[in-house]
């Protein structure tokens, strides 16, 4: 399904994850995400997103068209697919791993996606329904800097070098 996505992604202390349990709607997931070769402008990933419960695997598209938006074509797959298109990894790329935490702060959905290599520090982003909108950040989060549209905080350039914690 083909839709514009409008986040903004901040650099943030690693929270309280026993106190971020207890808000509403919150989940936690493990995300492995693998980067496929694709044409020019285009990012093409594959996902595995484990629940305690469940797992879904998805196949992404996106084209950015701002440093805040970008049109995402996404579908659900099935594991032999993710399994399959898996083997297409993008040259001079590796596989992405992160732990995702969901809540609702004031109406809004925040992920938090905690990478293993970083002890102190994580990146939490939260969609937007419009560019102009202003967010309430949770005041339980420690948010050291914003790194909305810096390209060294995607996920598909660290997958090719995976930058220092701050």
């Amino acid at each position: 399904m083909e839709h514009i996505e409008t986040e903004r992604k901040y650099i943030i202390k690693l929270p309280d994850f026993a106190k971020l349990a207890l808000l509403r709607e919150y989940s936690v997931s493990e995300i492995t995400q693998i980067y496929l070769a694709s044409g020019v402008g285009i990012t093409h990933r594959v996902r595995e997103r484990k629940y305690a419960d469940k797992t879904v695997y998805t196949e992404t598209k996106k084209l950015r068209i701002s440093p805040l938006s970008s049109v995402e074509d996404e579908r659900e797959i099935s594991e032999a697919e993710f399994s399959d298109l898996s083997k297409n990894i993008k040259e001079g790329t590796n596989p992405v791993r992160k732990i995702r935490h969901t809540f609702v702060y004031n109406g809004q959905l925040f992920e938090i996606d905690v990478y293993p290599s970083w002890k102190c520090t994580a990146i939490m982003e939260t969609e937007l329904d419009n560019p102009e909108k202003t967010v309430k950040m949770p005041p339980f989060i420690h948010i050291m800097r914003e790194v909305t549209g810096n390209k060294r905080y995607s996920n598909a350039a660290m997958s090719k070098s995976f930058p220092n914690e701050d």
